[in-house]
């Protein structure tokens, strides 16, 4: 090949060629290293810089997500202590209003008791002032057709008493 004979052949291409090697390394080097480098970092570096924002936003809204969830809970818990505190009022309520019901219907009961007590009694004593006035007729008229003597309206009246009340 002629080109690798032309390096073994003079120095002078050897060392032209390696100067521009030298030359054309250190273009890259300034273009890649000082040019595109730069560049490639802060864009890296700003990546970086959000995704770390993005992290410390994303851990700030998890904790105002706990904190809005420990509200809700707390609000929640609040709720439920309020309807159990109706509840139970409106049980008290419920219990106090039927306790006045049933008093009112037991009063009103007591007096028909006490009524209807009245009344047997009077029955009573009217049945009984009937069956002595029937038990002294008939023992009149037993005593006048068994012995043929005739007692006393009022003999026989204090004689059915003794023995009923006796």
């Amino acid at each position: 090949m002629p080109q690798i004979a032309q390096l073994t052949a003079d120095n002078w291409y050897l060392a032209s060629q390696l100067f521009w090697l030298l030359v054309v390394f250190a273009g890259i080097y300034i273009v890649i290293g000082r040019g595109m480098l730069p560049k490639i970092e802060a864009t890296v570096d700003a990546r970086d810089r959000k995704v770390a924002d993005d992290l410390a936003a994303a851990k700030a809204a998890h904790a105002a997500a706990d904190g809005l969830e420990e509200s809700y809970r707390q609000q929640s818990e609040a709720s439920r202590a309020a309807a159990q505190k109706a509840v139970s009022d409106a049980k008290d309520k419920a219990a106090r209003d039927a306790e006045k019901r049933l008093a009112k219907v037991d009063a009103e009961l007591s007096e028909k008791l006490a009524a209807a007590e009245a009344d047997v009694g009077a029955a009573r004593t009217s049945a009984m002032a009937e069956i002595e006035s029937v038990a002294a007729e008939a023992a009149t008229a037993l005593v006048a057709k068994l012995s043929g003597v005739k007692v006393a309206a009022t003999d026989a009246k204090a004689a059915v008493k003794a023995v009923l009340h006796g």
